[in-house]
């Protein structure tokens, strides 16, 4: 089977709801909402609903990982 034939790709969410991006970084409820209030990560409201950029976890995340390789600080 080749992979043409394998359909497309599976897609990736543009947001996540709090609770989800919780489980995707393994931060806290409550660190999530302060790195928000910092301007560290992107999301928007809908209605009642937060949603978390998917790409601003991405970035986020990376960002630490380039800090710690330089011999940055640990802290999150």
């Amino acid at each position: 089977m080749s992979a043409s034939s394998a359909g497309p790709p599976p897609l990736e969410p543009i947001s996540v709801r709090i609770r989800e991006a919780v489980r995707l970084t393994g931060l806290s409820r409550s660190r999530i909402y302060e790195l928000m209030a910092a301007g560290d990560i992107e999301f928007v409201k809908v209605g009642s609903s937060t949603l978390i950029l998917v790409v601003s976890l991405r970035t986020f995340i990376d960002g630490k990982r380039r800090q710690s390789k330089r011999g940055g600080q640990l802290r999150v």
